[in-house]
């Protein structure tokens, strides 16, 4: 299946784009919210993601009507396309403060320049169409410059490499327990430090969230699988909690 939609009302949409990755990449996940008939685009991905993601978006919105693009951080994986998207809509693009001046190595024409927004480390509110979104301080899980949104319309959190799994065989996360085994190893290479992760938890939990949905993998529905995900997160060692002295030596 190449799309879901995880929310649809008559105001408004969340789509799921999925499997459009070139089988030797990261699989990632692209998605779409449209409120009141204007987008945000999350993570849009590399050159070879591009057309077809561009063909399956009008399908639910012509492109012109994409307002703004967002990414959450400097991976190829969510900007190495984002040439393309800004030639071919009007959409101004949010990136961490951090990662503004790497764009320009992605081939970003200096024409652009002035639609790219970038994000104060504090995070901002940015308003689609009367549905305002929040853009979540998530630094370093993993980038030092990170963030993720929250749509308190559809109450999804896109929370990026965090909870990302791969190769797990389901879109929908069933079975918690047996799940983790498709996302530890990741985080516990990728996440920067249980410090992080517990001041991400504090601050999530005051969120009404009924889906938490990552740049790769399954994505978690329904409160009692978000709780567990959080507990788990909350309770993680990782990055350089795990860190010995062995393992810088000189090879």
């Amino acid at each position: 299946m190449a799309e879901q939609i995880l929310y649809d009302t008559e105001d408004h949409k969340v789509v799921l784009f999925e499997e459009l990755t070139p089988a030797s990449a990261v699989e990632a996940n692209q998605y779409l919210i449209i409120h009141k008939g204007e987008g945000i685009l999350l993570d849009p991905g590399g050159h070879k993601v591009f057309a077809k993601l561009k063909s399956d978006i009008s399908k639910y919105l012509p492109p012109q009507q994409i307002k703004y693009i967002f990414l959450s951080h400097q991976d190829p994986d969510i900007v190495a396309g984002i040439n393309g998207w800004l030639l071919t809509t009007n959409a101004e693009a949010l990136i961490p403060k951090l990662w503004y001046r790497f764009l320009p190595h992605f081939g970003l024409e200096s024409r652009y320049e002035e639609r790219v927004i970038p994000i104060d480390d504090k995070g901002t509110r940015v308003n689609l169409n009367g549905c305002e979104l929040l853009v979540l301080p998530a630094h370093f899980m993993h980038s030092p410059g990170n963030f993720q949104l929250y749509d308190p319309c559809s109450k999804i959190l896109f929370s990026g490499d965090l909870g990302a799994s791969l190769n797990q065989p389901y879109t929908i996360v069933e079975n918690f327990e047996e799940h983790v085994k498709y996302m530890e190893g990741f985080h516990r290479r990728y996440m920067a430090s249980n410090k992080v992760l517990r001041f991400w938890a504090n601050m999530v939990r005051q969120l009404d969230i009924e889906i938490i949905a990552p740049q790769h993998g399954a994505i978690f529905k329904g409160k009692d699988m978000v709780n567990k995900f959080i507990e788990w997160v909350e309770n993680l060692e990782c990055g350089v909690d795990l860190m010995t002295q062995e393992m810088y030596s000189i090879p």
